[in-house]
């Protein structure tokens, strides 16, 4: 676009958006307009738009390129006209915010892409959302970044690029989820209706404090969160995601993932945080940076429900009563940690699928009805606390190899609990200070 019209002031974008200009460049700081809706095509770039409510309002193949755009913490900064039947492509180029990114396929909506190249949501705080997504006996919050196909009808399908999203500070954490993406679900949490397709999503540095009350059983929030419907091709955590509050998943999946790779630390301050949780489909989770979790019922790895093949993580490591450090209830070909898998902590309340539950802290803990190919720790499986097990095999292994050895150091602790005979188990260094190494459960 070569004809740019310039403003400068709030009159003059009103006036620019309003005659219809296709491509507004703001210069400056202007304020003190309403919210602004972009017709279709408009593209709008540079300036600081500060808004008192909400800020702009998208119908069809709009971009936003080098904007800021400030409102109220509690506000939308950017949301989508849901009487336009088709988005086409809403593009969002190095663009900053403070309030929230809401775009939505519901109402008239029913085709569209997103394509964002570099957003940050500075600050927001979407703990008042009404409209969250159920499923595992628990409320999912909204994120500072949302992306949402509301429709019932399974034929429509908003596809979407994301790339380089980042929300909060570590000074100033967003109040709820961080980045979200769902399709449309059910109460049970499964993909019943519309499909969001996503080839990419990138996240940077994710800062979050979901705001939770102590005790709270079903509500949750994320970090980084697929919502039942999303069906992604690769998600990659290229910066660290941290969250701060009860309840608060750092990574959560209850979508269709092909590939999920974390670059960068994946890290809990909260009580029943997780570091990386799995309700849906997976292919290959493969954490390259550690994991760790502080808090009353803290976990490292949980894989709830749905299905894994692979996951791989560097280090996990929890601290706080009724921690655990990776819990496995369903079936799962390989689990590898290249380093050490440490628990502290004895017992607990903790988080259980929407219910407030009295645990014992654990380092890895494998289910009835759970069945692992292949356990591999390159380190150590150790546990600190006291009257807790370092290793409970109640479900079926293949392979069970722990370089370092199994350690349960604390008082009154054993090492090894098993259920019938694992391959590898008599291979590996397994001590107690002050209990039995190994136990032998019945049934």
């Amino acid at each position: 676009m070569s004809d740019w019209q310039v403003a400068t002031t709030a009159a003059e974008l009103s006036t620019a958006v309003q005659s219809g200009k296709r491509a507004i460049e703001v210069r400056g700081e202007v304020r003190g307009m309403p919210m602004l809706t972009l017709g279709p095509g408009v593209h709008l770039r540079g300036g600081t738009l500060v808004f008192g409510a909400k800020g702009i309002c998208l119908t069809s193949d709009n971009e936003l390129e080098g904007v800021t755009i400030r409102c109220p913490d509690h506000e939308v900064a950017i949301l989508n006209d849901t009487g336009v039947p088709d988005l086409g492509t809403l593009t969002l180029r190095e663009v900053k915010t403070t309030g929230q990114v809401l775009l939505l396929a519901r109402d008239a909506v029913r085709a569209g892409k997103v394509w964002v190249a570099g957003l940050k949501v500075l600050s927001a705080d979407v703990r008042g959302r009404v409209v969250r997504p159920r499923g595992f006996g628990v409320e999912a919050m909204q994120g500072a970044f949302t992306l949402w196909n509301l429709q019932p009808d399974a034929g429509v399908t908003i596809t979407a690029d994301l790339l380089d999203i980042s929300v909060g500070t570590a000074e100033k954490p967003v109040r709820g989820s961080g980045i979200f993406v769902g399709g449309h679900g059910n109460t049970q949490g499964k993909a019943d209706g519309g499909q969001l397709r996503v080839t990419t999503l990138r996240t940077g540095e994710t800062h979050t404090d979901g705001g939770i009350a102590p005790g709270t059983p079903d509500l949750i929030s994320g970090g980084v969160f697929v919502i039942s419907g999303a069906v992604v091709e690769e998600v990659v955590n290229a910066g660290p995601v941290t969250t701060r509050g009860q309840n608060d998943m750092v990574l959560d999946n209850w979508g269709d993932v092909r590939t999920w790779t974390a670059l960068a630390p994946v890290t809990s301050h909260g009580p029943s945080g997780i570091g990386f949780v799995n309700f849906g489909a997976i292919d290959r989770l493969d954490v390259r940076a550690p994991v760790t979790t502080t808090g009353v019922g803290a976990r490292g790895f949980n894989l709830y429900d749905g299905s894994l093949r692979h996951a791989s993580f560097d280090s996990i490591t929890t601290k706080g009563d009724g921690a655990v450090g990776v819990q496995v209830s369903k079936p799962m070909p390989l689990l590898e940690i290249r380093q050490d898998l440490r628990t502290s902590g004895s017992e607990g309340m903790s988080l259980v699928k929407g219910v407030q539950v009295r645990l014992k802290a654990i380092g890895l803990s494998v289910k009835p009805g759970a069945a692992i190919g292949a356990v591999r720790v390159g380190g150590q499986i150790e546990t600190v606390g006291a009257d807790v097990v370092s290793v409970e095999i109640e479900g079926k292994v293949g392979e069970f190899r722990v370089d370092g050895g199994v350690a349960a150091r604390g008082p009154r602790s054993d090492a090894v609990h098993v259920r019938g005979d694992v391959p590898g188990l008599g291979a590996v260094n397994i001590t107690a200070a002050d209990g039995k190494p190994v136990v032998k459960l019945q049934g």
